[in-house]
């Protein structure tokens, strides 16, 4: 018997609304559902008080892939935003990413040999220091960091990691950087430049309008429905399509037989102020651990640039605070340390060995179990083979 849809889409956030997208276009029935009240995931913005708030954390938009960058400004045309985020330890203020600008006022440098001197100079210290006194972590004449602090160490050296990364990360994950893989922090951008522009990408910005654009965009057409949580009624969401395209917890499709796998999560403190500008820019980390929250976003910045700031006499902004994830909360970033990715690969080995119907795809942050851009996600679903 012919089912109903060709193709469940469990999940209405930004894989699942692209998989949509890609399947309407290639003629088939889609039905999407979400166990949430709205469609677009963690993309969700609420309008209130004439300001687009990101109502589950800060999102920009950003790529170097050309044909991506114009798919989805044809969808919703994007801003020009460019993210310039500030650091602030216990007071003092640095930009970010790390650049000339950074290097000025830790250290008074005001040219990249200087700078790339203190650094090239604290790298030295710290190797000297792990190899001297661990001498087994020495192979071909390189020392392999045994953890996350050892890396950043190797990186940017002590003043950068202790003023700007260390306790910070430590409120971002709820453990100390010496307990945290070294394969979290891959590498650190060091720009010896006067350029505060975050990302090296070609293009970024935000939806004119907000992201709710977008989603609907890539979700018209489609058949949708939210407030419809796959795991109330399984049996009945299976029996309508022979094809599932399935983006929630991994460990939770299968039952959790492994047991759990781990997240961090975000709680969001949100306030309305009286003031046309609060911190005069979008995102401020706050980087060291006497203040409970991770970041500030003041949202109306993601959208009014310049003089345009006070053509409203107000102001939203959210307060971010990193928590571990307990069921219940909304699952943010993956804990991809060893024993999580071991679990991981054991229900992805699963996923793999499941021949039961209706066939099942899984793909996208939870479903992968891997912290994804929103680029790489338009570009692999919808102008890649490998999907």
């Amino acid at each position: 018997m012919k089912k109903e849809y060709d193709y469940l889409i469990v999940g209405a956030g930004l894989y699942g609304a692209c998989m949509a997208f890609k399947l309407r276009r290639e003629g088939k029935r889609c039905l999407v559902i979400d166990r949430r009240q709205h469609t677009g995931g963690n993309l969700y913005c609420e309008q209130r008080d004439d300001i687009q708030v990101h109502k589950y954390g800060a999102h920009i938009f950003h790529t170097s892939n050309s044909r991506v960058w114009q798919f989805v400004n044809k969808l919703a045309p994007f801003n020009r935003y460019t993210n310039s985020p500030i650091a602030n330890y216990r007071g003092q203020l640095y930009n970010l990413p790390f650049n000339m600008n950074t290097f000025r006022q830790i250290w008074g440098v005001t040219t990249p040999a200087e700078a790339e001197q203190v650094i090239s100079r604290q790298r030295a210290e710290a190797l000297a220091r792990f190899a001297q006194a661990h001498p087994e972590a020495m192979a071909d004449g390189t020392y392999h960091a045994r953890n996350l602090e050892e890396q950043a160490l190797l990186l940017v050296g002590r003043d950068i990691y202790e003023r700007l990364i260390k306790e910070y990360t430590e409120k971002q994950w709820g453990r100390p950087c010496s307990e945290l893989p070294a394969f979290i922090i891959r590498r650190l951008p060091v720009r010896l430049t006067y350029d505060n522009n975050y990302f090296d990408d070609l293009y970024q910005g935000i939806p004119i309008g907000g992201y709710n654009r977008l989603t609907a965009a890539l979700l018209e057409g489609v058949e949708t429905r939210t407030d419809a949580d796959f795991f109330d009624d399984r049996d009945h969401w299976e029996s309508l399509a022979d094809n599932i395209f399935f983006t929630g917890k991994i460990d939770q499709y299968f039952g959790y037989r492994f047991g759990r796998l781990e997240y961090r999560t975000v709680c969001f403190e949100e306030e309305r102020l009286d003031t046309a500008n609060y911190q005069g820019n979008a995102v401020m980390n706050f980087t060291s651990l006497d203040v409970p929250y991770t970041r500030i976003i003041e949202h109306k910045h993601f959208e009014r640039f310049g003089q345009d700031v006070y053509s409203l006499p107000h102001t939203i902004i959210s307060r971010e605070y990193s928590t571990e994830w307990r069921p219940g909360m909304e699952p943010y970033y993956p804990v991809n340390d060893q024993r999580n990715q071991r679990l991981y690969q054991q229900y992805r080995d699963m996923a793999r060995q499941d021949g039961n119907a209706p066939v099942v795809s899984f793909g996208g942050r939870l479903a992968e179990y891997k912290y994804y851009d929103m680029a790489p996600i338009v570009e692999r679903v919808l102008f890649s083979d490998k999907t």
